[in-house]
């Protein structure tokens, strides 16, 4: 979004700001000629502090004229020039003024919690702004009422003047108001206000943070002075000395000329921010992803920065590694930027809400990321359709296993029972042919319940070779154990941990079969050595021998480059040491959770 004011816009700041100067000398000489002829100074000082408050106002308007800040800014300044002509001799002047002496304190607490957007945000805070303005005018309507004009009133330095709004009343009832807008104005809502400013401190994000905390801090200040001045007046019944006044007037001064400063700060802080993004674009050349992220994080200053790709084929966005990221909806602390390339959607850049008031600076850094951006976008496409391959290769090595597992049962429940029960009954039928029995006829039926019996041997070898059913019922430990007392060389087990993760059970079981095979077929080993440990968030299973060495995962009709696949589709891999003449060490690092 790209603001820019209009010509009538334009014009009326003119007009503004060209009124706001004659009103402000008007009020200067009205203080100054009048009445205050020995403090000029301090009346120069509040008109002043009224045109800071103007032109913060008119520069913040003018550059974002949809932000209610720069007008409540310029309301804030008129009334602090309106409030000095409380001071004239004209009845109707004082009456009008004097009733909105204590609004620009209300405005000044509006303009405060509404910064940075202008708007109030919360129901607490909208409540607190609507006490306040009734407060301020509420009860300097009541003691014109019945201020007779005969004395002076205690919170306002100058002789006594007459209300036109005068209806009955005497000095008491007057004092009594007086002390009670203080108790109420200056004192509850001024705890109040500080109270807002620090639960706003706290609920703020750290970026957020940043840019409330010096406007929020004058803000504190100004309350906090204000109620410290009032309440030695109430519960003294007497105005403090002097020098303790001018203390006072000066704080409460430089806590109010800080707002419109701090305001101004933040403006040209955004702007030499937008200054410093043109050299995102040398920076970002051939930039990888997460550096792109920390580069717009730093421009941007929100190190909670994220970025979405759009992947239009998944019509979804993803992070720079592929994997699927919802966008953030309905939270008033996380806001979305989209970002288009040839109009297509790129990116979306997920950040701190606080950089909704600096459309400006995301729309340049946004700008000069894109090319780079649409690299990015690239490289997470590829990383989401290799995380599918990998998905995929996991779930064919699931469904293999399963297979496995369903044929090791169906041998054993099927075909293997039936073989041994058909050795049973050759052996009964044996038996009951007696020693009578044909020789040739009774050597046969031994014949082939012997085969039977072998039969039935290696078929309980293949289907422990498929998938073991100690595995299952035992755990890697007890497998590995087994494996190792079937081998024809010494094997021994080391380390192997406690039950693990089914899936990561087999894998690592047939990583120590293949290895195994390996040994005993090519290496003529004369011992061999099998060893398991978690490690870094891994399983690592070695199998180790004292053979000659030589072998390779890529080897032709290697058994190796297949277990590689296998342990690779569960995002692990295949590690094969084995120098001609020094033996073989084949490692596998498969990844398991703590």
């Amino acid at each position: 979004m790209n603001e820019r004011p209009s010509v009538d816009q334009v014009v009326a700041a003119g007009l503004l700001a060209a009124a706001g100067l004659v009103f402000g000398w008007l009020a200067y000489r009205v203080q100054v000629d009048d009445l205050l002829k020995t403090t000029p100074t301090r009346s120069m000082t509040s008109v002043l502090l009224g045109w800071t408050f103007l032109a913060a106002g008119l520069v913040s308007w003018l550059k974002r004229p949809s932000n209610r800040i720069g007008p409540l800014m310029i309301g804030v300044a008129f009334l602090v020039l309106a409030r000095q002509f409380r001071y004239s001799e004209s009845p109707l002047a004082f009456t009008t003024f004097f009733l909105l002496g204590e609004l620009p304190y209300a405005m000044f607490a509006h303009t405060v919690l509404a910064y940075p957007s202008g708007r109030l945000t919360g129901r607490v805070e909208r409540t607190f702004v609507r006490i306040a303005y009734a407060v301020a005018l509420a009860f300097p309507f009541a003691i014109l009422l019945t201020y007779d004009g005969t004395h002076r009133l205690r919170y306002f330095d100058y002789r006594p003047r007459d209300s036109v709004l005068y209806v009955a009343g005497n000095e008491e009832i007057v004092d009594v108001l007086q002390n009670t807008y203080a108790v109420v104005g200056y004192g509850l809502i001024a705890a109040a206000f500080i109270v807002l400013i620090l639960r706003k401190l706290a609920l703020a994000s750290p970026r957020a943070r940043r840019l409330f905390a010096p406007l929020l801090l004058a803000g504190g200040i100004v309350a906090g002075l204000r109620a410290v001045f009032d309440s030695i007046v109430t519960f003294t019944g007497t105005n403090p000395p002097n020098w303790v006044i001018d203390q006072l007037f000066w704080w409460q001064i430089l806590g109010l000329i800080s707002v419109p400063i701090a305001l101004m700060v933040g403006l040209l802080r955004a702007h030499l921010a937008r200054l410093t993004v043109a050299g995102l674009v040398v920076d970002l050349e051939d930039a990888p992803p997460d550096r792109i992220r920390d580069a717009l994080s730093e421009a941007l200053g929100d190190p909670t920065l994220e970025i979405a790709f759009w992947l239009p084929e998944r019509r979804e966005f993803v992070d720079a590694e592929g994997r699927p990221i919802s966008l953030p909806s309905g939270t008033r602390s996380r806001a979305v930027t989209k970002l288009e390339h040839d109009g297509r959607p790129l990116a979306v850049l997920i950040h701190d809400s606080s950089l909704l008031e600096e459309p400006k600076l995301v729309e340049a850094a946004g700008a000069a990321a894109r090319l780079a951006l649409e690299n990015a976008r690239l490289h997470a496409e590829v990383q989401a359709q290799l995380t599918k391959v990998k998905a995929s290769r996991a779930r064919l090595v699931a469904a293999g296993d399963e297979q496995r597992r369903r044929l090791e049962r169906d041998l054993h429940d099927g075909a293997q029972q039936r073989l041994v029960a058909l050795a049973l009954q050759l052996r009964r039928a044996q038996r009951r042919l007696g020693p009578d029995a044909d020789p040739e006829l009774a050597g046969l039926i031994a014949s082939t319940a012997d085969e039977l019996q072998v039969a039935v041997q290696e078929l309980r070898e293949l289907a422990g070779g498929i998938l073991p059913p100690v595995l299952a019922q035992s755990g890697l430990a007890a497998a590995l154990q087994t494996l190792a007392n079937r081998a024809p060389l010494p094997v021994s087990v080391e380390g192997v941990p406690d039950r693990l993760d089914p899936e990561l059970e087999v894998t690592a079981y047939f990583v120590a079969s293949e290895a195994l095979a390996n040994v005993v077929k090519h290496a003529r080993a004369s011992r061999a050595t099998i060893a398991a440990h978690r490690e870094s968030g891994s399983l690592v299973i070695e199998v180790a021998d004292d053979g000659v060495g030589g072998a390779s995962a890529n080897g032709a009709g290697s058994g190796l480059r297949g277990l590689a696949d296998r342990v690779e589709a569960i995002g692990g891999r295949l590690i094969v040491e084995s120098p001609r003449g020094g033996g073989t060490r084949v490692i596998g690092e498969l990844p398991c959770a703590s």
